[in-house]
């Protein structure tokens, strides 16, 4: 009976050992289990609770400015009766006109061509009728058209008249589609997304007030316009008939002033 008990106080140690192993394993594990179920309760990092009491408002913000970048596209169109022929009339004076541009101070950058195209033109016959049978038309080919456009981009707008004009004198076919823009518009659309935000801000706490409630926390937003730009200054359109340049007087371009726009609706959690 010594025996057994000496041999009970010799293992106790081990087994103390080998429980206090197994406790703190069943700990880790009791942990983990804990906050992945704590995880779970989110779908995303930031959601939470849903608002259930909310009041919905928007708010609308508007900046003026001039514009400062005018385009606008010029066209060649050559007609010949072989292909390599009006494409050499359409190249020479494409070309100078490219470096009638150059030389009043457009950067090659801001000269692109958008448009490139060549066509067969046809002649078209009507067949003759005879006791009520017409007999089948005919086409013939009369040549090849080559068009060219070019899109321009001006960057002092004073300059916009005296280049249309320029254009003509070198022999442009047209002048179309001249519009004014600013060039980095991102600080005017903040601007008018601020007063959009402002505006929006000043009807929730109004009607917080009339009901007497409190502003929580902002738990929705969206925007719409943002790009609403108004031109004041719109599309032209020149023929040039490949007038000189002292048939075609420089035009009074009126630049403007665009309208850019932001509209906001702002979602609010109340107490």
């Amino acid at each position: 009976m010594d025996i057994e008990k000496k041999e009970i106080l010799i293992m106790s140690p081990q087994r103390m050992q080998t429980a206090g192993v197994f406790a703190l394993a069943m700990l880790g594990v009791f942990l983990l289990v804990l906050t992945i179920s704590s995880l779970k309760q989110y779908h995303y990092i930031g959601s939470g609770v849903a608002a259930s009491n909310t009041i919905t408002v928007s708010g609308d913000g508007e900046v003026f400015a001039v514009p400062d970048t005018a385009t606008f596209s010029v066209t060649i169109q050559e007609e010949a009766k072989e292909v390599k022929a009006a494409q050499d009339v359409a190249t020479k004076k494409g070309n100078g006109i490219k470096a009638y541009l150059k030389s009043q101070g457009i950067d090659e950058k801001d000269i692109q061509t958008t448009d490139y195209s060549l066509y067969p033109q046809y002649d078209y016959t009507n067949g003759v009728c005879t006791q009520g049978y017409c007999q089948p038309g005919k086409q013939t080919l009369r040549g090849f058209q080559v068009s060219e456009t070019l899109t321009v981009k001006v960057r002092d707008t004073q300059k916009a008249g005296e280049l249309l004009a320029g254009v003509g004198s070198k022999g442009a076919s047209s002048v179309s589609g001249l519009n004014f823009t600013i060039d980095d518009q991102d600080a005017l659309d903040a601007e008018a997304r601020d007063k959009a935000i402002a505006k929006a801000k000043e009807k929730a706490d109004a009607l917080a007030d009339a009901l007497g409630v409190n502003i929580v926390r902002v738990v929705g937003f969206s925007e719409n316009g943002g790009d609403g730009r108004m031109y004041l200054a719109k599309t032209m359109e020149y023929g040039m008939g490949g007038a000189d340049a002292s048939a075609v007087p420089a035009p009074q371009i009126a630049v403007g002033q665009n309208k850019i726009s932001s509209n906001v609706t702002i979602t609010y959690e109340i107490r």
